[in-house]
């Protein structure tokens, strides 16, 4: 087990209430910027295509919270791979929202910079708006995601053969870095370059190779060395495209945290060989799908939580991967049940079913969690808290939580932090802050 430096300091017993800890003023973005750089720790945070619709979360709002500022990468999320096994646009419910990416034109108040999208231009949607923040925060790369739980369906597929690589490589780096995007219906938005200079590179989110993930995924034995290879072409074809127009493009994956996942689908220290770092999912260990309580994003494991942070970093670790490649996943969102009893304050608990949640049952955002009612605990021996009050209970990271796992990162020679995702954060992005104090 890794090292548990600055636990005292933390410790005020091993379960208490903890107290609200208020997020600061953001600076000048300049400034935040540069000493975000600096401090050579990656703060990533993923933004997801469909938090503009119920949740109005725009990119807008990543400079009006601060969040930019604090942040060294964004990941843009997701990029779908199609049964052909190339990346795709499209406008088709549950397969691709090309509208969201790049149709969509923004009004003046809901623009990053102020000024509203027009017919004319080529490029509209959430991909401008993030080629604008980077123009405002030169500091910031941003990655377009591939995969993800619901489109990793495919991703075997596209993996299996050298020809199949090749193909689904050139795909993504000829729509999304070069920028050739496709008109789609009567948009008069797309074509060739129009979406050039806005991603840095790709991160590959397959969920997971070799293993189980969403029901219908494509998956073979052979997943594991494909996806070392999937990587090693991506690599490949980003250094060679990037040293024709003079930049340099980067590469990261999402890999479980789950000891049998890791060894089932992750060749470690061939797949970490080829990628910038690579962010580990450090949450979703338990949910509403367990009948008893838990802590959904423990750092260090406990007899009654036996899956952590720790584990997997121990883990990768063990297998030859580099500590300043090893990102750790923060959630800013809680997982809840409800029907809980009051016995250890509700804690490792039998519960009737998931709790109840704004956009759906068993998980709600932070900003959503902090305003229920009930008392929050905080359990410094396994890295965590959580809320309980009406019979609910939510298991979720505080600010507390994040000084402790940023702690974490810095003993350990980690290379930083990644949030999913940004919308569930405060309009004043108060987990994004204390994220980076903690690695300031």
């Amino acid at each position: 087990m890794r090292t548990r430096l600055a636990l005292v300091a933390l410790i005020l017993g091993s379960t208490v209430a903890a107290a609200a800890v208020p997020a600061q003023a953001a600076s000048t973005p300049v400034a935040e910027g540069a000493a975000a750089a600096a401090a050579g720790y990656v703060k990533v945070g993923y933004f997801v295509q469909w938090g503009i619709y119920r949740r109005n979360f725009l990119v807008k709002n990543l400079h009006t919270s601060g969040m930019a500022a604090k942040l060294t990468h964004i990941n843009y999320a997701f990029a779908n791979v199609g049964a052909d096994g190339r990346c795709f646009e499209a406008n088709e419910a549950g397969v691709g929202d090309a509208w969201a990416d790049y149709q969509k034109r923004f009004k003046a108040g809901e623009s990053v910079d102020g000024v509203g999208d027009v017919v004319s231009q080529p490029l509209a949607g959430n991909f401008h708006q993030l080629r604008k923040l980077k123009a405002m925060y030169p500091h910031l790369k941003v990655l377009l995601s591939v995969g993800g739980w619901t489109w990793s369906k495919y991703l075997s597929n596209a993996a299996l053969t050298p020809a199949s690589r090749q193909a689904m490589v050139a795909s993504c780096i000829d729509m999304f870095i070069k920028g050739n995007l496709p008109f789609i219906g009567t948009s008069p938005h797309g074509g060739t370059g129009s979406a050039f200079g806005v991603f840095d590179g790709f991160d590959l989110d397959w969920e997971w190779p070799a293993s189980e993930g969403e029901v219908g995924n494509v998956v073979r034995p052979e997943d594991k060395q494909n996806y070392t290879l999937l990587a090693a072409e991506f690599r490949n074809q980003l250094n060679a495209y990037g040293a024709q127009v003079g930049r340099t493009y980067q590469l990261t994956a999402f890999l479980p945290a789950d000891p049998a996942k890791i060894n089932a689908g992750i060749e470690t220290a061939q797949l970490f060989s080829q990628l910038d770092f690579a962010t580990v999912q450090g949450y979703d260990l338990v949910g509403a799908w367990n009948p008893v309580t838990g802590h959904q994003a423990n750092l260090y494991t406990t007899p009654s939580s036996p899956f952590s942070v720790d584990l997997a970093v121990d883990t990768y670790l063990a297998q030859g991967a580099p500590a300043n490649k090893i990102v750790i996943g923060i959630p800013y969102y809680g997982r809840g049940w409800t029907g809980v009893g009051s016995v250890g304050n509700g804690l490792y608990q039998p519960a009737s079913g998931p709790a109840r949640g704004t956009y759906e049952d068993g998980v709600d955002d932070y900003k959503k969690v902090i305003a229920k009612q009930g008392t929050v605990y905080y359990d410094p021996v396994a890295g965590a808290a959580w809320k309980y009050g009406g019979s609910a209970l939510w298991s979720y990271d505080t600010p507390q939580v994040i000084a402790q796992k940023t702690a974490y990162v810095k003993a350990n020679g980690l290379g930083g932090t990644m949030a999913w995702s940004l919308d569930g954060d405060t309009a004043t992005g108060e987990l994004t802050t204390a994220i980076h104090n903690g690695l300031s």
